[in-house]
């Protein structure tokens, strides 16, 4: 296992690249079955599943749109729990099928939302793919249909999660190293 530093913490590795990989291969596959006649358009949430969803529509082969979402949840440095807005979203939904892609679901209370927030557009279905889960913080209910990996909670990044805003750019996912 290779140890990165980022600001303050060390990390080491905790899924290297080819297994997340594989991992985003195998939930692609799942989709082009699953939605072969449906034309969904995939939202990306920003920022931490843009590497996700790269390496995702790499793997995805059917007729589909592409569109990138950020969540308004802030007031100032700190959440609120709450998401007011879903910003991003030029294209109709109404009678769409939605894929959510997101980097990561740990509470799903934000997930949650979104989805209701989305769901004011009429869309014809919704769906949730996901790189990781952690299933132990679940707080809520949620069909995470393509969910790539569960994972304990611990505290991780790389691959597009950050802490604070830095080491989304490690190929591999990093868990902070306990002393």
């Amino acid at each position: 296992m290779s140890n990165v530093t980022i600001l303050d913490k060390t990390f080491e590795t905790f899924i290297p690249e080819a297994t997340i990989l594989e991992k985003v291969r195998a939930v692609a596959e799942r989709i082009n079955h699953d939605m072969a006649d449906k034309n969904p358009i995939f939202l990306a949430v920003l920022n931490g599943s843009f590497i996700f969803m790269a390496d995702l529509m790499r793997y995805v082969t059917i007729p589909c749109e592409v569109s990138f979402v950020k969540l308004a949840s802030y007031e100032g440095v700190t959440s609120t729990g709450k998401v007011h807005e879903v910003i991003g979203i030029n294209e109709s939904l109404a009678g769409r099928t939605v894929v959510i892609v997101e980097d990561i679901v740990d509470t799903g209370l934000t997930m949650k939302q979104m989805i209701q927030s989305l769901g004011t557009r009429n869309p014809e279905s919704i769906h949730i793919c996901s790189l990781l889960v952690k299933p132990d913080k679940l707080q809520v209910d949620l069909d995470i249909e393509y969910a790539a990996m569960e994972i304990p909670n611990d505290f991780i990044v790389g691959y597009g999660l950050d802490y604070n805003q830095h080491g989304r750019n490690l190929r591999d996912i990093y868990v902070l190293k306990q002393n």
